[in-house]
């Protein structure tokens, strides 16, 4: 067949065509990822917990299980790589993006090993440990960590990192300051480090950051002012000060960062101030100036921020009119101005307009009935100058036809029955700026829409979608929400105390090792106008997710009216398991009167005979029934005395049954001891919903300690606290006593830092002034804080115990004593731990608490050492720790006194700010002794420490005495004075206490460390 020259060029055209394809397709499979770099990731997958990926292909053949094809958003999937090196023969790991993942493993340093590295993505998993300094020796671009259990501080090796553009640490559990080798970042972007815990002042060389666009610090721990330099950073576009613990005022060099769009600061300490000049942010499409103690009149120039979508000024201090520019922000999205002072008129366009929220103002409204609590989606509840009586205008209370003595809703939820008591629903759908008012005599308030979660709607309750084991669970099947602040308010209710029960439950994050378990939800509780509850967790304060918790209070009712307020202060987690979950969540309210309600007119007042005589006759039955209960038990010699002592306790904790008990410990099984002492057994056991209790059991062969255990359920039942060990409950049955703990998975300070060797934590610096500040919380609050002032009378590292994120909680209750503000100190029988001891109190029985403030500084001293109080001996001449840092204090060698163990990686200033509190703490004078709370101060570095000033040789003369009374204690011969002494020689490794044993020993029972971690 004949073939023209021009079919000859088209073939010869396409073989070449298929030539080159050919070799391309093998060029292409050819690529593989170096050897090396796959053992590596073997490595990365080990440390990680990520088991999914397929090593019998190659990890960048982009083949399932390296990486997911369509992925939901924020679940991404991806190991990629960049295959043009060695004409396209050799590839490299460019980028790991593993989001959402829950992964249980640490930050693996491996990923050093990756040269060619340059995005690290692991955002919401479930990895702990620390960040890697290794890290710095790549060209990352992006790192992010958000939603993680990540600990210690920043490393300041990040600094190098010269092309790193995004550093996303939030919601996490970091501390320490900021790094100021942070400020070398020449290429940085973004930052954001929202809900850590980190310290300190903002370092001046972040001044550097010019490169910036987002920066996000709120809910730290950071003192000091926000710092002038930010006026360096003009490229900015987001800033977010929420709860960030600095102080205020706004600087007026925030003016320069006319670039914003997103300018978000809120509950700010400090002083007033006068508005912040902001009107050169022509950009501005979300301003919130919330709680930051701002006075003054709103500024015209806001009127004329056309870009503007959402404005929060709510709760400052702002006075006199809208001004007419406003009217021109009849199209944003949402306004907030509620909790000023406000006045004037309210506008015409103010009343047409949406979401827009004026309650609790001094606007001029007048009062015209409920229809005037809330135009359209605009909410003028409180909103007029008649507020002053306590009533509300608008709800018409002057009006009310009758007085109610209770109160009953189930927030979120449908009409219920519990306890016998019918609860109102509260189902309506509320809004940015709603008001409802129900059917009977109470209504609600809401303020704010929860942000940038990208809902075109919020909901503003919540339904629990699992299993509830807990008494009266329909209570908690559903919750109401609020992005900022939520009143539940009471009107024509009888004037006289109430007691208010609030009912909480966390229904919204999983009790399980994923993402969606690290959510933190935070907020604040007002009754009356008093704040009763700061910095309020329903997780912690319940022991866990799905655990109610009811907070009880007296209100006093005199106008009418009662207010219930719930606010969201800018804490706690905000993505956490989705962007948009955070705020006060309430279960149920219950409010009943403390006295006895009048009788209804339509009860009549008048009482028959016949009624009167049945009284009568019913009052002598039930006397000669109490005189024959009586008479009965003394002639069975009153079997169970401890049972009794209980009773006459007003218990504000739960009741357990023994056979609960039993299950829960599988009936008490030697293999589930964790501790035992004098006073019997410690079980670890597990509730049918799953919760892990410690369950402490006192001996029914003695009756040692009946009297401490006794104290102990009356004084913990009565204080809650985050840094106080929880008490679930007891268990009284005939002489049996049981106490029902929240379970402590690090045992106590003292096993972590000088138990056996097995058993010891590593504990970097951070986590132990951490540590050191959680304990100064709680002692503050048990002197100064709580309802009840209590003397702990035996603070030590045994008695500190660790949870799973190794906060401190100060537990056994059994020797505390209630400090009477009338009395100048307690004369008592001297009770404790030698070396912990006061002089004063050790010596003459007088106790303050300031007993408590130097056994603190003991535990400080070796909180930093590492060593314990009573069993170390350097040297011959030191009696005990205290000695020995005295000793190095006069030679000039302090930092001697620091724990080996943390090598050089500390920060040198706090480590020497804690040893002189420490020092501070143990004077030997009581009155030169700081309070807790200023012991609080001065470790967060607020205010300075005091020079410790004292006279060496009073000071001399008490330790020598004090030595002294501990020997012949140790010899058996106690000074026969009239003090009695119940003191604990704490010797190696032991119960600490003749009378309250510690609820974890430093010593377990060999079956302790299999038992503690297995999976229940």
């Amino acid at each position: 067949m004949f073939i023209s020259s021009q079919q000859r060029v088209v073939l010869l055209l396409g073989s070449l065509i298929l030539v080159f394809l050919h070799l391309a397709t093998y060029a292409s499979a050819a690529a593989q990822l170096p050897e090396t770099e796959v053992e590596v990731l073997r490595e990365v997958a080990k440390k990680l917990g990520k088991r999914d990926w397929n090593f019998s292909v190659d990890p960048c053949s982009g083949e399932e299980g390296w990486t997911t094809p369509n992925p939901v958003e924020g679940s991404e999937n991806a190991v990629s790589c960049n295959c043009s090196f060695s004409n396209s023969t050799i590839c490299h790991v460019t980028s790991i993006v593993l989001k959402g993942r829950s992964l249980p493993g640490i930050l693996p340093l491996e990923f050093a090993e990756l040269s060619y590295l340059q995005e690290i993505d692991l955002s919401r998993n479930y990895l702990n440990g620390t960040i890697p300094p290794e890290w710095a020796s790549l060209n990352l671009v992006n790192i992010s960590l958000l939603g993680n259990r990540v600990t210690g501080p920043i490393p300041k090796e990040l600094g190098n990192i010269t092309t790193l553009k995004s550093l996303v640490l939030e919601f996490n559990q970091l501390s320490g300051t900021l790094p100021p080798q942070l400020g070398d970042m020449v290429s940085i972007e973004r930052m954001l480090l929202t809900s850590n815990n980190f310290t300190g002042e903002l370092p001046e060389t972040f001044a550097a950051l010019t490169t910036l666009k987002d920066f996000r610090i709120g809910d730290n721990h950071f003192s000091g002012k926000i710092p002038n330099f930010i006026q360096n950073w003009t490229s900015l576009t987001k800033l977010a000060i929420q709860a960030s613990g600095m102080n205020g005022p706004i600087p007026s060099s925030i003016a320069l960062l006319e670039k914003l769009t997103d300018l978000r600061i809120s509950d700010l300490n400090g002083s007033e101030a006068t508005f912040p000049l902001l009107q050169n942010m022509k950009k501005m499409k979300t301003l919130i100036l919330r709680s930051c103690n701002i006075i003054g009149q709103l500024p015209e120039y806001i009127g004329e921020m056309n870009s503007l979508k959402t404005l929060d000024l709510s709760f400052n201090k702002l006075s006199g009119p809208i001004p007419s520019s406003f009217s021109n922000l009849a199209k944003v999205d949402y306004i907030f101005l509620s909790g000023n002072l406000l006045s004037g008129p309210v506008p015409d366009w103010v009343k047409e307009g949406d979401n827009i929220d004026l309650s609790y103002n001094n606007f001029t409204i007048g009062n015209a009935g409920a229809s005037f609590c809330q135009e359209r989606s605009v909410n003028l509840f409180a909103s007029s100058q008649g507020n002053i009586s306590g009533t509300v205008p608008c709800l018409g209370s002057s009006q009310c036809h009758q007085k109610f003595y209770s109160l009953r809703i189930n927030c979120g939820g449908r009409t219920i029955t519990a306890n016998g008591s019918s609860y109102d629903d509260d189902t309506d759908p509320a809004g940015p700026a709603s008001f409802f008012q129900s059917r009977t005599h109470w209504a609600t308030s809401n303020t704010g829409n929860f942000m940038d979660d990208d809902h075109p709607t919020d909901s503003y309750f919540t339904t629990n979608s699992t299993r509830l084991s807990m008494t009266n669970p329909e209570l908690y099947m559903s919750a109401r929400l609020s992005p900022i602040s939520l009143t539940y308010y009471g009107f024509c209710m009888g004037n006289g105390n109430y007691t208010v029960n609030l009912h909480f439950a966390e229904i919204m994050f999983t009790d399980d090792k994923t993402y969606s378990s690290l959510g933190r939800r935070i907020f604040d509780v007002y009754i009356q106008g008093k704040l009763v509850l700061k910095d309020f967790n329903i997780a912690d304060e319940a022991g866990g997710v799905g655990i109610a918790v009811t907070k009880k209070f007296t209100a006093v009712v005199t106008s009418n009216a009662l207010e219930i307020r719930f606010y969201w202060a800018g804490k706690g987690t905000l993505a956490i398991p989705a962007r948009g979950i955070y705020g006060p969540l309430i279960s149920a309210i219950t409010v009943d009167p403390d006295f006895v309600p009048p009788s209804s007119p339509e009860s009549g007042n008048s009482i028959s005979v016949g009624a009167v005589v049945g009284i009568v006759i019913a009052g002598l039955l039930v006397i000669l029934l109490v005189v024959g209960i009586v008479w009965w038990k003394c002639f069975l010699r009153l079997k169970s005395t401890l049972e009794q002592d209980l009773k006459n306790l007003d218990l504000k904790t739960g009741k357990f049954t023994l056979r609960q008990l039993k299950a829960a410990t599988n009936n008490f099984d030697i293999a589930n001891k964790i501790g035992e002492g004098g006073f019997g057994s410690v079980y670890k056991g597990v509730l049918l919903d799953g919760t892990i209790i410690a369950v402490k059991q006192l001996s029914s062969k003695s009756k040692q300690g009946n009297r401490e255990f006794v104290n102990e359920i009356g004084m913990i039942s009565a204080l809650q606290h985050p840094h106080l060990v929880k008490l679930f409950g007891c268990c009284i049955e005939g002489d049996q006593l049981l106490l029902v703990y929240e379970y402590m998975e690090n045992n106590s300070v003292a096993r972590a830092l000088f138990g056996p060797e097995e058993s010891q934590l590593n504990l970097d610096w951070p986590t132990r002034r951490m540590i050191c500040v959680g304990i100064a919380r709680g002692l503050a609050f048990l002197h100064e804080e709580s309802r009840l002032k209590i003397v702990h009378r035996d603070i030590k590292a045994t008695n500190v115990l660790l949870d799973k994120n190794l906060n401190p909680k100060i537990s056994d209750f059994g020797l505390a004593k209630l400090d009477e503000e009338d009395n100048t100190h307690i004369s008592t029988r001297i009770a404790g731990t030698y070396g912990y001891m006061a002089p004063e109190y050790a010596m003459r029985g007088y106790l303050t608490d300031k007993a408590d403030v130097y056994s603190f500084g003991v535990v400080v001293l070796e909180i930093v050492s590492g060593r314990s109080n009573t069993n170390y001996r350097p040297k011959e001449e030191c009696f005990y720790l205290l000695d020995w840092a005295l000793v190095l204090k006069e030679k000039g060698n302090l930092m001697e006194l620091v724990d080996p163990r943390l090598g050089s990686d500390y920060n040198k200033e706090e480590v020497m700010l804690a040893i002189n509190v420490g020092f501070l703490c143990t004077n030997v004078s009581a009155t030169d002794r700081p309070t807790m709370s200023s012991v609080v101060s001065m470790l967060e570095g607020k205010v300075a420490v005091k020079e410790l000033m004292s006279d060496s040789r009073v000071s001399n003369l008490s330790v020598m005495a004090v030595k002294d009374l501990y020997r012949k204690i140790q010899e058996g011969n106690i000074p026969a004075d009239s003090q009695t002494h119940s003191i604990s020689l704490d010797a190696p490794w032991s119960a600490s206490s003749s009378s309250v044993p510690d609820l974890y020993p430093i010593n377990p029972d060999s079956n302790y460390w299999e038992n503690r971690n297995k999976d229940v």
